[in-house]
């Protein structure tokens, strides 16, 4: 048996709902500014549902959230901050960083336990002006997000 990038065995009879930040066909770098999600449910080791949903707004806490109530248990992306991560950690769903690449490219690698996170593709602020902008500060110095 594979060891899985979410700690999951794919194989089991369980539905596992995989979240993954998107752009187009793409994986966005930006989480939070992603302007959709692709969400899947996998069971025994197949996506037995693929949809997507826009992405609801980009404020602190609000993506995590939004993600736990629809049963999310792994997030992939390319980039997410400290904080993000550890929204996520408080609700049990695992963080994959450093993904790039077509969607069903990363699912394939998702399928088959060869999908492997690496460092983030975001830095802080380095998302400005791209995607869902943020409806509220969290910068601990307003001034970052000023026009």
């Amino acid at each position: 048996m594979q060891n899985y990038p979410c700690c999951f065995n794919l194989r089991k009879e369980v539905i596992l709902k995989v979240a993954i930040s998107t752009d187009g066909n793409f994986v966005s770098a930006h989480f939070g500014r992603c302007p959709e999600f692709t969400i899947l449910d996998i069971q025994n080791g197949k996506v037995e549902k693929k949809e997507t949903v826009q992405n609801p707004g980009h404020q602190p806490g609000f993506i995590p959230q939004f993600l736990h109530e629809k049963g999310v248990k792994c997030i992939i992306c390319g980039g997410m901050g400290a904080r993000a991560t550890g929204f996520f950690e408080e609700l049990n769903i695992q963080t994959i960083v450093g993904i790039s690449g077509n969607i069903d490219d990363v699912i394939k690698e998702l399928l088959k336990g060869t999908l492997e996170g690496g460092e983030s593709l975001c830095k802080p602020g380095a998302g400005k002006g791209y995607g869902v902008e943020k409806s509220e500060c969290d910068h601990p110095n307003e001034k970052d997000c000023e026009d």
